[in-house]
Parts: C-alpha cells; structure tokens; sequence
C-alpha cells in the first residue's frame, strides 16, 4: 500500500458507535503519529503534548505508542494523526486553510479501516492545542470512547496573540521552596499549556515601589543572585531573615549557581511546552535608603558602574537562559532609576541589542514617553508598552471609558525629580492605556490585570472571562498578561511558614503545591483569552471530574461571586493602587467624615465613602452626585451606587441559591477541592452583601447630611448595622478557615484578616450614631422619593434602539452616526481613544427616522481610533445609556471603531 493510502482517511464523521466498538476490546491500541516529514508536529513541544495524550491513555489501560509515519500504526485500534495540511494533502479538507500558527483543527474520520482523528494546524502551538484537547477529553472522561468521539469537525482561532501569566518573587521564606521545586514546575506549566496561556513571565523586583523601607529583598535586585560579572567585584551580603535572625550562613556561589540552574530549569520547561518564556526585572536600585532592617546589602557597585554591570549581567543572563525570549521591566522613577536618567537605560539596552537573536522588550508604560520608546525601537527588537488594563486592579471586563479625575494632568500637581514624568504631564499614563493606542506606533501594546482586587481568594467566571478576551485586543492591543493569584503574597518580608494559601485548616493546603486552588481560574482565563466563545465544556469537565452532578451549582455560585469584587473595583475605587485598596480584606473607608482617618491617599478630597470615585467616572456616579441627583430630581444615565448594590444583592443571592445545591450534588462535600471553593464563595458573597448594604447606607446618609431628614438618617445608621452584621458574620467563619495574619505586606492594610477589620466598621457606626443624634439642616425637597430611591430596587429605563456601527471611518473627514428609539432627546458622547482627552458631547437632530449626527472632520483627523456612545432622555426624569450593560456586566458599554480608510 502506498503511503499517500495510509494519510487517505473516509469517511465525513466517525460514528460513536464505531469509536466504541474500536475501543471495546480488552485490549485496545492507539497510535499517535507525529508526521515525521512536517518540522512543526514533529517539533519537541508537539512531542511533549504527544506524550500527555499517551500517558493520559495509559492510565486508561490502553496500549499506545507514538510512531513517525501512519505506516507504523497498522493494526491499531484507534489513530491519532498529527499532521498540517500540506503533509495530508489526500486528507479531505473541512475548512480553509488555517494561517495562523495558533489555530486548530480536530477533524473525525477513519484510516485503514480504523476510527481515526486528524489533528491539524499550521504552526506547533496548534499542534500542542490539539493534541492537549484530546489529552483532556481523555483524562476527563469516564468512558473513552466517548472521549474519543467527535460528532463533527472542530476548529478554533486565537482571539489575542498573547495570553500571559506573570509570577512573581517576593518572599525568601514563602517563594524559594516552589522556586526550587521542579515538580511544582512541570505541574504548573502543564497546566498553563493545557489552558492555552501563550506566555509565562516570571517577575523579580515588584516587591517595593521605592527603595526605601526594604526587608525582604532577596532576589530585588537581581542579578548578583544569579551571576557573578568578571570585572566587577559584586557581593550580597545577608543581613537577616524573615524570621529576624541575625548572624546566618552568608551568601554563597553555589546558592547564586542554585539560583541560576533553577532560572534555566523553569525557562527551559516553558519552552519544552511551546510557550514564550518572559522574564520580568522590575528593579535596578541596588542600594536602599532608611532601611536598617534590610535582609540583604549589594557591595561592590558605584553609580558609576551601575549601568555598565547591569549591561553585563543581563547579558550573561541571557546567554546562560537562550529560553529567554523578552524582558518586562520598569523603566519609570519606581524602578530605581530617576526618570529621565536616559543613558542607563541606553546602556542596559545594548545587552538586548548584542546578544545575537530577538528579545522583546516589554517596558511597563507608566511615565513612558517617546524618548524611551525611541531608545527601545532603536534596538531593532521588538517593543511592547505593558499598560494597565485596570489601574492596578480587576475592573469589569471592559477598558474604562475614563480615569479618575487624580490622574488627569494638572498645574498644581507636577512634580519634579524622580517622578517628573509618570507624576507630571505623563500623569495620564499612570493606570491605564493612555495615548499609546494611536495610529502608526512602532509597538505593540499589552494590558497586564494586576492584582489589587483578587489575589487570595479564588474566583472563577466565564462570562467575565470571555470579556476580558474580547477586549484585550482593543483598538490593536496585543492581549493581556496576568498577574496570577497569590502575587505579592510575603511581600516587603511579611512571608509567614505554612504555605502560601494561608490555610489555618492545613487540611485545605494543596498537596501539588499553591496553583492546584487556582486551577479553575487558569483554565477559565486561558481558554476565554484564547477563544471568548470557547465551548464550556472545556473547563466544565474539570469541574465534574470533581464534584459530579455538583458542577454545574459550582460553576454557578463561584461565577456569581466572582463579579462582586471587580463590581465594586469599576463602581467605587478607593485607591487605585493594589498597596493600598486590598477589597478582599478591606480597610474601611469612613461614611462619616472625620470619624477616623481614611486609611486611603490617593482619593478625592473630602476623603470619605461618599466622595470616592468610580474607576470609571465617566459611566458610574460617586455616592455624593448621586444623592444630589435625587434630592434635585435631575436625571443622570449613569449607574449609580444603588444600582450597584442592587447587582451586588442579586449577584450574592444567586450565588447563595447555587451554592445551597452544590452542597446537595457534590460527588463529596467534605473533600479539599470542594472546601476551597465553598469558603471562598461563601466570603465573598459576605463581601458582596457588606458592600451593597454599605453603598445604601452611604446614600442614606449623604441624603441625611443634606436635609437633616430623620428617617434617612435612621435608615443610613439601619443599612451600616446590616453590612456590619454581614461582615462579621463571614469573618467569624473566614478567621476558621485563614490564618489570623494574611500578609501581603508590612503594613496594617496589606495585612491581617477579616476580624481585624471590624474596629474600623464600628468605629464609623459609633460617628454616625452620634452624628444622628444632632440633626443638620437642609432642603428637604424631593427627600422622600430620594430615601424611596435609596431603599428600592432600581429600575433602569430600556428601550430598544436601532444604530449600526461604521466599520471605519476617513481622518479629516466627519463620521456620521445614526440611532433609532424612542426617546424625547438624545445625546452623543464621543471622544479619541486618549485617556489623556476628555469626551465631547452634543445634542442629535430628530428626523423621521430617529436621531443623526456627525463627529466633526478635524476631530476625526488625528492619529487616535475614536470611541462615542449615546445617552437618551425622557422628560427630565429618565435618562440613559447605549450601549447599556448587559445582565451580566461582561459587554463593552461604547463603541469603537479603529480602522480608518484613505
């Protein structure tokens, strides 16, 4: 038989029925064949993802060998071919050509004889996919037969080119033991691989903003801990540790050695499972200023070699890891280096530039300016800007639609010296996108969720997902890195012994090590990154691997309680910093000014609950213009905090009704995995409901503080006991399941537990009470149906409205928009995609068929995308946006449009 015979499969869809019969024998045989003339699925990453099918069918109980030509799999039961379109060429095609290297196509059909899958690709991470797929359906199911079958074809495409996980190194006494691990290291990476992240950055130096305070350091500076530079005599010197002993074993070079071999082992495992390996070097201060309790010292270095000897020892980095294949670093005043200190970063560079192949340089875009871009483009190696998707937390899954009145530049807040950058007309830069996103950049820009938010508890929503995959590629945005869980875990030398999750209960610790908990979430993350309209079915099989019947409650209470944190990050910022605004343990924020002082810096003056702003002040409304709202009956589209603590009681109450089933349906209820999940949901949901009934109090209380009105301020002080009753009633369980001391800092705010948090929470009710007790004055106009509006359940004006989005627009030219509804007048927003740009509105004319208008020409003639959205009103009492959120929050709430003709 001719070999163009053996690649020929017949046949349109294997049936079932076949796959079981294949399969049905007590002693079945599989072949994986790895095309051997196609260098990509014969590459050693598609030889990796070979071998987990393999072993995975092992498991099973079946034979299976992997053979280099179909000729060596005669006689098998079942087949698996690996191979592109150009090595099957007899293959009967399913659907175009597949382009890009990512994309896959898994298709049913029989060869000699025998059931048989194709898996196709034009690259070998589509290989890699593939093959992991079957390997999960495999692993995942019960009957593999039914593993096995496809009904029909299946293809999919990568929506963002990279989908990042970034870890980081923080604490010597919590991070060295998985550092070290290498089984810990093939778990992880297998996982991240199978839930098709592109790219692993692990992160040195993120520890500390400034260099000053410093404990825990190990690792900060980086490179005396990994290589010893000829010409420089460079030495670390250890100090103390975590514990506060003193006179320990010094620094060693077989410790640096050890720290090198394990750098190589973890990029080198990256690369085996066709990943992008990224090293993230957040730091270049190699002295610390104030800081008598430093763990380690950095000798040996002058400000006159310091830029010469990171040069170098980046340079031997690079060599002794080839697996490197970019670098993340922080190029603005945190970073060490005062900005505008240009010849460092033109010396470190020229380690990038001569070290004989390609090394993306992804530089974190706060303070960026053209002068640093230049420098980097000058290297001729690829550049990205890591700009914030969120400020330095979890937002909903849609780019705000503006920053916080703080970041936008002003005459009085410039600043001079090391920050006369990011904290000077780069202000803008700080927290978000900025104005990179124009027209004609020789760069790429990338987000990267930082992890202000969540960073201990495990969340997990698809839906949420899916929308950050449909918006990471916003406006030609290369996709998302993100900071996993547990980052900054030990930080600034608070690592404590028991592992990393923080268990009291050790019986909850992981036995594979800390990302077995947060399995569900890179599955989640990965595969909507990759595809937003991904099948479930690829993290739900995980799930009822797990819990049974019990998954579907499952997957329900934890993506019901994973919207309330990043719902109130996007409603009610009260720091955008992640040192700071910790909401999982939240530090309270006073309703009643000068009750206590606010534990937050970065927020609006008066700083109280009711004057912090929305991350996005553009479409949410902070508690004080929402109560003037009310109490001057003047309608305002944007969300207000009832309406957010309206889906906080909601979000909480579906969570509660699927977590009351999951604990009936559960394959085990007392088993680890279910437990982890349990808890987490149940504090969260406890942080849902303190946050909803505290944004109703806030009001009430504004609503109180304006009128003197007694039943608001009864109401206010009735709302505040509630969200107090929540709040110790899921600390009281949490403080069972936690460690009293959850560190993620030195600080009282970066630590503790959810108990140590209720001081300030009566603090503030014993200030409002007392407050009460002494009326204010006030108009009391529109008081009743304010309190009315602050006590009911919202509802949000909805009307169906016609409007096509222009798939382009002609610079210079004006863009004409339309919209149907019904409505008494209608307004357009519309701004360039420059967050250092405020929007720009005017009124559209009626005609017969609805409401028109156009964005100016010589607004339209820049180099930014443009971004608009409609606000429709009725009467004066009803007023609203489009696009609107949909029920889950997971849409983009305006339009853009980035493509531009002539």
């Amino acid at each position: 038989m001719q070999r163009r015979d053996f690649l020929k499969i017949s046949g349109a869809i294997t049936a079932l029925s076949l796959t079981h019969r294949a399969l049905a024998g007590p002693s079945q045989r599989i072949s994986i064949i790895l095309e051997g003339r196609d260098p990509c699925a014969s590459s050693d990453p598609v030889g990796w993802a070979a071998g987990c099918l393999r072993s995975a069918l092992l498991v099973k109980g079946v034979a299976c060998e992997i053979v280099p030509s179909a000729d060596q799999a005669a006689g098998s039961d079942f087949s698996v071919l690996v191979a592109s379109a150009t090595s099957a060429a007899n293959f009967p095609q399913t659907g175009e050509t597949l382009s890009n290297p990512e994309s896959l196509r898994l298709t049913p059909g029989r060869l000699m004889g025998a059931p048989a899958i194709l898996v196709s690709a034009a690259g070998q991470r589509g290989f890699v996919y593939g093959l992991l797929e079957l390997t999960e359906r495999v692993q995942f199911n019960a009957d593999l037969a039914t593993g096995l079958h496809l009904a029909a074809a299946i293809e999919e495409h990568p929506a963002n080119q990279v989908r990042c996980v970034s870890r980081m190194f923080c604490s010597e006494l919590e991070d060295k033991p998985w550092y070290y691990d290498k089984d810990f290291w093939r778990g992880y990476l297998d996982v991240l691989a199978a839930s098709r992240f592109n790219r692993f950055n692990f992160t040195f130096g993120l520890g500390y903003d400034f260099p000053r305070g410093v404990t825990g350091d190990y690792f900060h500076f980086p490179y005396p801990y990994l290589v010893e530079v000829p010409g420089y005599d460079v030495r670390v010197v250890r100090l103390a540790n975590e514990a506060g002993e003193q006179n320990l074993p010094p620094f060693t070079a077989e410790e640096r050695e050890k720290n090198l071999q394990a750098l190589r082992f973890i990029a080198a495992e990256t690369k085996a499972r066709g990943l992008d390996f990224q090293l993230g070097i957040w730091t270049h201060a190699y002295a610390w200023t104030d800081s008598p309790h430093a763990h380690h010292r950095i000798e040996g270095l002058t400000p006159e070699t310091h830029a010469a000897y990171s040069r170098d020892a980046l340079a031997m980095i690079l060599k002794a890891c080839p697996e490197i294949q970019g670098l993340t670093l922080r190029v603005h005043g945190e970073s060490g280096i005062p900005e505008g200190s240009y010849p460092f970063w033109k010396t470190l560079f020229e380690a990038i530039s001569g070290c004989g192949r390609k090394i993306e340089i992804d530089m974190h875009a706060k303070g960026v300016n053209q002068t640093m871009i230049d420098m980097a483009t000058a290297t001729s190696m690829p550049v990205k800007l890591g700009a914030k998707y969120s400020a330095e937390h979890q937002s909903l899954g849609y780019n705000q639609a503006d920053i916080r009145q703080l970041e936008i530049p002003q005459a009085d807040r410039m600043e001079s010296g090391v920050f006369s950058v990011s904290n000077g007309e780069r202000r803008f830069t700080r927290y978000g996108y900025a104005d990179f996103l124009q027209q004609g950049r020789h760069y790429d820009l990338l987000f990267r969720l930082w992890p202000g938010t969540q960073r201990h508890l495990l969340s997990g929503d698809p839906e949420m997902a899916a929308a950050f995959g449909r918006t990471s590629s916003f406006c030609g945005a290369v996709g998302l890195d993100i900071m996993e869980p547990l980052t900054f875990k030990g930080r600034e030398g608070s690592g404590m012994p028991g592992g990393r999750c923080a268990y009291a209960d050790v019986s909850l610790n992981p036995k594979s090590g800390d990302w077995e908990k947060f399995e569900y979430f890179y599955r989640v993350w990965g595969r909507c990154l990759y595809n937003p309209d991904a099948d479930p079915e690829s993290w739900r099989r995980y799930l009822k691997s797990n819990f049974g019947a019990g998954a579907t409650p499952v997957e329900t209470a934890l993506a019901n309680a994973s919207r309330v944190l990043p719902l109130v990050t996007s409603a009610h910022l009260a720091s955008a910093s992640n040192h700071a605004f910790w909401p999982e343990i939240y530090d309270n924020m006073p309703i009643v000014l000068g009750s206590e002082a606010s534990p937050y810096s970065d927020t609006p003056s008066p700083k109280c609950f009711g004057t912090v702003s929305p991350l996005d002040p553009q479409l949410f409304s902070t508690i004080v213009e929402h109560a003037g709202d009310l109490l001057a009956g003047r309608a305002n589209p944007k969300y207000s905090p009832i309406e957010v603590a309206q889906w906080l009681e909601d979000y909480t109450a579906a969570s509660a009704q699927a977590l009351a089933s999951a604990r009936l349906q559960a394959t085990s209820r007392s088993s680890s995995a279910f437990r982890r999940i349990e808890e987490d949901v149940l504090i969260q949901d406890g942080l849902g409901r303190f946050f909803a009934a505290k944004l109703r109090s806030g009001v009430l209380f504004e609503i109180y503080t304006r009128t003197g009105n007694a039943e608001a301020g009864k109401l206010a002080l009735a709302k505040y006991q509630e969200a107090r009753s929540a709040w110790a009633s899921m600390a009281e369980r949490a403080n069972k399941v936690y460690q009293p001391d959850v560190t993620y800092g030195n600080i009282p705010m970066r630590r503790g537990n959810w108990s140590a948090r209720v001081a300030g929470i009566d603090a503030d009710i014993s200030a409002m009470q007392k407050k009460l007790q002494t009326p204010s004055t006030g108009s009391p106009q529109n008081v009743a149906s304010a309190i009315n509006a602050a006590t009911s359940k919202p509802n949000r004006p909805s009307v169906h409205c016609g409007h096509t989005q222009p798939a382009s627009f002609r610079p210079g030219q004006p863009l004409s928009l339309s919209l149907s509804a019904s409505a008494d007048a209608v307004q357009l927003y519309y701004r360039h995609v420059n967050q250092g740009e405020r929007w720009v509105s005017m009124e559209m004319q009626r005609g017969h068929d609805g409401y028109s208008a156009a964005i100016p020409g010589d607004y339209t003639n820049s180099v930014y995308p443009l971004q608009y959205y409609f606000v429709l009103r009725r009467g004066t009492d009803a007023a609203w946006f489009f696009p609107a959120f949909n029920a889950g929050l997971s849409n983009q709430p305006y339009y853009a449009i980035a493509l531009r003709k002539g």
